[in-house]
C-alpha cells in the first residue's frame, strides 16, 4: 500500500506493496520520511513494524502511519525558526559561568558545534540528529567523509611550511567525556530555548550520550609516595612542605595555591578552606562549600617551620609579614603576595616524578590521601568531608569503591576477631 502524501509508505517486509496481496508473508513495515540528516546528509525515516496479516493488522499499520506523519508534521510546523548558533550565543550571554568554564565551552562551540549544527533551526533539531552527531565525533573529531586528505596547519591552504606539519589525516575520535561536555552545552541551550518558547521540548533530554567512564583512581604506592616526598624535601623545604600537605590533606590544586596564612590555625591544628585559585583569580571552592581539615602533629610542625621561613624571607626583601600572605608562592615571588601558579605546581611535580621514573601526576596525591584513609578503616563520611565531596559520601563511594570494599573486609575481620570463640568438634 502506498499513500498519496508522497513521503510515507506502508509495505509488507520483503513483499509487494499491494494491499490486496494476502499471500505475501512477513510483518507490515510502516515507514515515514522525516527529512535529511544534517550530520550525514542521508535520508531519515521513522519506522514501525506491525505484526500480522489480517485486515486488523492493516488498520493498525494505517493508524501508526498517521501517528508518525503527525509527529513529523509537528516537528516541521513549530513556529520558531531560530538557528542553533543564535540560541547558543543567547544562552552564553545569559548564563552564569566561571571564566575557565566559559573559555572551554566557547572552544567546543566554535570548533565543533557551530560548524556542524549551527545553521539548523532549533525546532528541526531532534534526538536522532544529536545522536548521529555524537557518533560522528566519537569516530572522528573533525567528522571527515572517510576519504583520504592532507591536514594543513594553515587553514587557507596557501602557505610554505615544513612537510612534516602537513600530514595525511588519521581519524581520531573524541573522548566520551568531551562529547558529554558538548552534550551539556547543547542541552543547556535547548533547555533555554524551551523556556523562551522557541521549542516545545528539549530533544537533548531524549538523546543518548556516551556513557561516562567509571573513575579509575591510580594513586602512588606507599613506597612511591615516600620517594616523592623525600625528593621534594631534597629539592627545597618549601616544595617538600607543599607535597607533604597535599598528601596528608587531599587538597585540590586550586585550594592549595589559594591558601593564605589566615586560614591555617596552627594552635587548633586545622585548615579552614574557603577559597580556590583558578584562572589567575580567587574564587569559591569547587563545590562552593567551606570545610575544615584537621592536621596531624607532624604536619603542624612542618607548617610552623614553613611560616618562620616565609616571614624571614619577606623581611629580607623589605616587606612585612601579614596573615593575608599566601602560604605557597613561586620561587620568583619572595614577598608571597602572589600565589604559586597552579600550572607551575603541576609541571614541577610532573618533572620530579619523571626524574624518579614514577608514572603519576599531582592529582594522584589526592587519591593517595583518600585511599590511605579508607584502607586504614576511616569511615566514608569523614573521608568525603576531608576531600570536599558532596552528596554525603556518594561521590567518594563511586570513585573509591574498591578501597571502600577493602575497608569493609578489614572491618569484618576486626569484628570477627572480637567475637567469642566457639568450641569446634
Amino acid at each position: 500500500m502506498r499513500v498519496t502524501r508522497g513521503y510515507e509508505c506502508c509495505t509488507r517486509s520483503g513483499g509487494s506493496p499491494a494491499r490486496g496481496d494476502r499471500a505475501a508473508g512477513g510483518p507490515l513495515q510502516v515507514k515515514v520520511y522525516a527529512g535529511l540528516d544534517p550530520v550525514t546528509g542521508k535520508r531519515v525515516y521513522l519506522r514501525e513494524t506491525i505484526q500480522g496479516t489480517s485486515k486488523a493488522a492493516w488498520k493498525r499499520a494505517e493508524k501508526k502511519r498517521n501517528e508518525l506523519v503527525v509527529q513529523v508534521d509537528k516537528l516541521r510546523s513549530t513556529p520558531s525558526a531560530v538557528r542553533l548558533d543564535h540560541a547558543i550565543d543567547r544562552w552564553l550571554a545569559t548564563n552564569e559561568l566561571e571564566d575557565s568554564t566559559r573559555k572551554t565551552y566557547v572552544g567546543y562551540i566554535e570548533r565543533t558545534i557551530k560548524p556542524a549544527l549551527g545553521a539548523i533551526a532549533v525546532n528541526k533539531l531532534g534526538a536522532l540528529e544529536l545522536e548521529s552527531f555524537y557518533t560522528e565525533l566519537r569516530r572522528c573529531r573533525v567528522r571527515c567523509d572517510r576519504k583520504p586528505f592532507i591536514e594543513k596547519h594553515n587553514a587557507e591552504g596557501d602557505h610554505d611550511c615544513l612537510a612534516e606539519k602537513c600530514k595525511p589525516h588519521v581519524c581520531k575520535g573524541m573522548a566520551a567525556s568531551t562529547v558529554r561536555q558538548i552534550h551539556s552545552i547543547i542541552s543547556g541551550t535547548m533547555n533555554a530555548a524551551a523556556r523562551w518558547d522557541w521549542i516545545t521540548l528539549n530533544p537533548a533530554k531524549l538523546a543518548r550520550r556516551p556513557k561516562q567512564k567509571p573513575p579509575e583512581p591510580d594513586p602512588p604506592t606507599s613506597a612511591e609516595a615516600a620517594r616523592l616526598v623525600e625528593e621534594a624535601f631534597r629539592m627545597d623545604d618549601d616544595w617538600g612542605t607543599l607535597v607533604w600537605l597535599v598528601m596528608t590533606t587531599g587538597m585540590r590544586r586550586g585550594e592549595l595555591c589559594g591558601l593564605r596564612f589566615n586560614r591555617v590555625d596552627l594552635d587548633a591544628e586545622v585548615i579552614d578552606l574557603r577559597r580556590n585559585w583558578v584562572g589567575g583569580k580567587e574564587k569559591d571552592t569547587k563545590t562552593h562549600q567551606n570545610r575544615r581539615i584537621a592536621l596531624g602533629s607532624e604536619t603542624v610542625a612542618l607548617l610552623r617551620e614553613h611560616r618562620e621561613r616565609v616571614a624571614e624571607r619577606v623581611r629580607s626583601v623589605g616587606g612585612e609579614f601579614t596573615e593575608d600572605l599566601f602560604v605557597f608562592s613561586g620561587t620568583r615571588t619572595l614577598d608571597h603576595k602572589e600565589p604559586y601558579s597552579p600550572n607551575a605546581v603541576t609541571q614541577r611535580y610532573k618533572d620530579m616524578a619523571t626524574r624518579l621514573k614514577i608514572d603519576t601526576h599531582l592529582h594522584a596525591l589526592r587519591h593517595y590521601s583518600a585511599t590511605e584513609l579508607l584502607t586504614a578503616g576511616v569511615d566514608l563520611r569523614t573521608v568525603a568531608g576531608r576531600l570536599g565531596h558532596g552528596g554525603g559520601g556518594a561521590t567518594t563511594l563511586r570513585v573509591y569503591a574498591a578501597w571502600v570494599a577493602a575497608s569493609d573486609r578489614k572491618a569484618a575481620e576486626i569484628l570477627g576477631s572480637r567475637m567469642p570463640k566457639r568450641a569446634r568438634a
